[in-house]
C-alpha cells in the first residue's frame, strides 16, 4: 500500500512520530566517545556564537548579504530541480540521471535568485550544495570557527525546500543548522538491505523508497527498516552528529534553509580504502559457485567481522595477517597484495 497525502494530513507525518535521536549539551559531550558510541546525537550549544547564526536568525536577506560580502569570486556548486519535482533530490525514472541539474554559478548571484524566488509559485527548487567554504568563503571559516573539528573544512548548503533522498556518507558528519528547520530521517547502517538502494556505479547510491510515501507493495521491507529508524528535529543552533554509514533523508523544512556541515574520518588511502575492498570482493567472490561463496562468507565472519579470539590456538608470533599487525607488516602485506593485483591486470 501507498501511504496516501491526504492520511498524512490526517494522521500528521508518520515519520515526525518516529522515536527522537538524542539531544545532549555540546558541554557535556567528548567528540571520541560519541564516535566510539556509534548513535546519532543532536547537540545544542554548540555554536552559539557564530556570526553567520545571528544572521540566519533574523533574516534570509541578512545572512545571504553577509555571505556575498566574503565572495572571493569563484564560482561554486549550484543544484536545481523543476518545481514539478516537489523539491526532491533523487533519481531520475530510469535510474541512470537524477531528478536535478548540477551547475557551476556564481554564488552572490545565486544567492539572490534563491532570494527572488522565496514565495514564488511554481518556483524551480535552487540550492547550492557542499560549497568548500576554505577555497571559496575563507572569512567564514575564521569567523565562524569550529573548535571541537579545526582541521575540518566546512561546506555549505542553502537554498529552498529540498527533499533529499537517503543516502550515506563514508565520513563522519557533524550538521549544523543556521537558517530554516530540517528534519533528518535516520536508519542505521545494518538496514541497507531493507532500504532497496540504486546503483553503486552512479554516486552517491540512494535509496528508491520516498519516505513520505513509500510503497510499501513494491518494497515491503521497508518496513523493517521504518521499525530501526529515528528523527531528529533541527532549528537554528543544533547540530546533529552522524557517525559514518548512517542512512539519512533530510528535508527542508521552511522556504529559506542554511546549515555547514563538516566531514571526516575516511582517511584511509590505497589498499586500505574499505569501500575499494568491498568492490574488489565483488569482483572475486560474488559469481563464485555457491559453496565456494559459503567458504568465504564463514571466513569473513570468522576474521573479518569475528573477534581475535578465533586464532586464539595459534601463537601470537606465527598468526601474520590473522593477528594484529605491526606497521612492518602491514607494509608487507600491501606490497604483496599490490604484486597480485599488478599480475592479475
Amino acid at each position: 500500500m501507498t501511504v496516501s497525502a491526504a492520511q498524512r494530513q490526517t494522521d500528521g507525518d508518520p515519520l515526525d512520530r518516529l522515536p527522537p535521536v538524542e539531544i545532549r549539551a555540546a558541554s557535556s559531550v567528548n567528540l571520541d566517545a560519541l564516535i566510539a558510541n556509534g548513535v546519532p546525537v543532536v547537540l545544542t550549544g554548540l555554536f552559539d556564537a557564530w556570526p553567520a547564526l545571528a544572521a540566519g536568525r533574523h533574516s534570509p536577506a541578512r545572512l545571504s548579504a553577509y555571505l556575498k560580502a566574503m565572495d572571493r569570486g569563484m564560482a561554486g556548486p549550484v543544484m536545481e530541480a523543476p518545481a514539478n519535482s516537489g523539491g526532491r533530490f533523487g533519481y531520475a525514472a530510469d535510474l541512470r540521471e537524477f531528478s536535478f541539474s548540477k551547475r557551476q554559478r556564481s554564488i552572490p548571484e545565486t544567492l539572490d535568485r534563491i532570494e527572488r524566488l522565496l514565495g514564488t509559485a511554481d518556483a524551480p527548487f535552487v540550492a547550492i550544495q557542499m560549497l568548500p567554504l576554505v577555497s571559496h568563503l575563507p572569512d567564514f571559516v575564521r569567523d565562524n570557527a569550529m573548535p571541537l573539528l579545526p582541521a575540518v573544512g566546512p561546506r555549505l548548503w542553502i537554498g529552498g525546500p529540498v527533499r533529499t533522498q537517503t543516502h550515506n556518507d563514508r565520513d563522519h558528519n557533524l550538521a549544523c543548522v543556521i537558517a530554516g528547520h530540517r528534519r533528518f530521517v535516520l536508519f542505521p547502517p545494518e538496514q541497507v538491505s531493507n532500504l532497496y538502494v540504486g546503483p553503486l556505479d552512479n554516486p552517491p547510491p540512494l535509496s528508491l523508497v520516498d519516505p513520505e510515501a513509500p510503497d510499501l507493495a513494491r518494497f515491503p521491507r521497508y518496513t523493517d527498516a521504518l521499525a530501526a529508524a529515528r528523527v531528529a528535529h533541527l532549528a537554528p543552533g543544533d547540530a546533529l552528529f552522524m557517525p559514518k554509514y548512517w542512512w539519512h533523508h533530510v528535508t527542508s523544512r521552511d522556504p529559506y534553509n542554511a546549515m555547514v556541515n563538516y566531514w571526516w574520518g575516511d582517511s584511509a588511502t590505497g589498499l586500505e580504502r574499505a569501500n575499494d575492498a568491498f568492490l574488489t570482493a565483488l569482483l572475486a567472490l560474488r559469481d563464485l559457485p555457491a559453496s565456494e561463496r559459503a567458504y568465504w562468507k564463514a571466513m569473513f565472519d570468522l576474521h573479518v567481522f569475528g573477534s581475535e579470539s578465533a586464532v586464539d590456538h595459534i601463537p601470537a608470533e606465527l598468526r601474520g595477517a590473522l593477528g594484529t599487525m605491526r606497521p612492518a607488516a602491514r607494509a608487507a602485506l600491501k606490497q604483496q597484495l599490490k604484486m597480485a593485483f599488478l599480475k592479475s591486470s
